[in-house]
């Protein structure tokens, strides 16, 4: 017990224990959750329709994000095998897929917003969200023609930390409607990306090995579960990057000290 109250008192121990309190504060797990419901349910079936749009293959991008092996990729191929008729979309699928879309970048936003105390701005939120869907397109395929251009592994992982970086950047800051400026987010942006590389090396352990056993175990509904997991795990480094990186910030005169926000009334920008 002594032991534990020492280290507790120590700065690391202060430190953690202020990490853990603004996550719990702000309910990162049933938030992360969250995500993974709506990115299975809206966000994948719009992936499909605009890779196949493109002319890329659903199934490698997914498995480029989750970052397995290949007996695990080809489990996770199987899983998006088109049948007849699978290029056609219909209006009303379209425009659900779009709102689907929408929803899943309001909870990133959302989420931006409560981290950052951002008060949210109505409507205008909602188009704020759409250029982020936009940002996120774009992003895609330079992404890719960036994977075509770079060789070596240690060229690629640079150059996707480093892009991985831009892009959390970007996305916390277009979220965010500009209100906080571009240096304050650099932190933030730099650690989601750190646990985003985390996250990958995890993946290619850890979540291959489970892919294949799963698969073995429960079929394709295996498969599915462990993508879950991995979309669960999404939203807590996207929750742990964001507070770490706002926690540095504030340690170095960043933000300063703010009062409580007016309802209704948002902040000036920061420094």
């Amino acid at each position: 017990m002594q032991t534990a109250r020492r280290i507790r008192k120590s700065r690391p121990g202060r430190l953690w224990d202020a990490m853990w309190g603004r996550l719990t504060a702000a309910d990162f797990f049933n938030h992360a959750l969250q995500l993974a419901a709506l990115a299975l349910l809206c966000f994948f079936p719009m992936l499909i329709v605009l890779t196949a749009a493109t002319g890329r293959d659903t199934a490698a991008v997914v498995i480029r994000w989750l970052g397995v092996n290949q007996e695990a990729a080809d489990a996770v191929a199987s899983l998006f095998v088109p049948g007849p008729g699978s290029d056609t979309v219909t209006v009303v699928s379209g425009a659900l897929m779009a709102l689907g879309a929408v929803a899943v970048a309001g909870t990133l936003q959302s989420w931006y917003q409560l981290l950052f105390d951002v008060p949210r701005h109505g409507w205008r939120d909602v188009a704020v969200q759409v250029v982020w869907l936009v940002f996120l397109i774009v992003f895609g395929a330079v992404q890719t023609a960036l994977g075509r251009v770079t060789g070596g592994l240690p060229l690629r992982s640079l150059t996707g930390f480093l892009w991985a970086a831009a892009f959390w950047w970007g996305t916390i800051w277009v979220l965010l409607s500009g209100v906080v400026r571009w240096r304050a987010l650099l932190p933030p942006a730099l650690i989601t990306s750190v646990c985003w590389l985390g996250l990958g090396l995890f993946s290619a352990r850890y979540f291959s090995a489970s892919i294949v056993a799963n698969e073995q175990r429960y079929g394709p509904v295996g498969v599915v579960m462990i993508i879950i997991s991995w979309l669960v795990a999404v939203g807590v480094v996207i929750h742990l990057g964001a507070v770490v990186g706002r926690m540095l910030t504030d340690r170095t005169g960043g933000y300063g000290p703010r009062a409580p926000l007016p309802r209704g009334r948002g902040p000036g920008p920061l420094a």
